[in-house]
């Protein structure tokens, strides 16, 4: 394999892409958007962006939505395939369609999607998530108390049905009800928070 060839090759391990959805335009928050809330000094979606990396997650592809060209502008995406969701308003759903396509022809075995509003998911959460890819077809969801939360792997043989049903806010829940009986949970509850930041009050939490 040549060293310009980034697709993995027969002894490799498998490519887990980082699949951030940060399209929000925080309609309760007044219309701020979800990834331009200040988070120890710098965007929101920066650190959503370095807990994936650290978590061994890549390649890294990022959903913008709402101020998209602010967010480019001020946060800092080096290394990141930005992917601007035109339809973002729509909800979740258009998101997750419009990350999942960019991950097509990448090698990427499994995506790992989180969201960009909960800082409270740390590396360790995300990486145990990730640990537990056993092949293309793998389903599985970080799990709180033993309650289904973020992140969630989707292996790539997932993705044609989960593009093909997500829509609206229901993201990938169709596809996650259908097949629950396939779904590994990973406790993570002992050290990761996974609530979102949503409403005023829930700020207090960015401090």
């Amino acid at each position: 394999m040549s060293s310009n060839d980034s697709s993995p090759g027969p002894g490799d391990a498998p490519l887990i892409a980082g699949l951030l959805l940060a399209a929000g335009g925080g309609r309760r928050l007044g219309g701020r958007p979800k990834a331009l809330l200040p988070y120890r000094g710098r965007p929101l979606v920066e650190n959503a962006v370095r807990v994936l990396r650290e978590a061994g997650c890549g390649p890294l592809h990022v959903v913008l939505g709402a101020a998209a060209a602010e967010v480019r502008e001020r946060a800092d995406l080096t290394g990141c395939v930005v992917v601007d969701n035109p339809d973002w308003a729509e909800g979740m759903g258009s998101s997750l369609r419009a990350g999942l396509a960019s991950l097509a022809g990448t090698g990427a075995a499994a995506a790992l999607v989180s969201l960009v509003d909960q800082p409270g998911i740390g590396a360790r959460a995300v990486a145990r998530v990730r640990a537990a890819y056993r092949s293309p077809a793998s389903l599985v969801a970080a799990a709180y108390d033993g309650e289904r939360g973020h992140p969630v792997l989707f292996g790539a043989d997932r993705w044609p049905d989960i593009v093909a049903t997500a829509t609206g806010d229901k993201g990938a829940r169709v596809h996650l009800t259908a097949h629950a009986r396939e779904l590994t949970l990973v406790e993570c509850g002992d050290i990761a928070e996974a609530f979102d930041i949503d409403t005023p009050a829930d700020l207090a939490r960015l401090a």
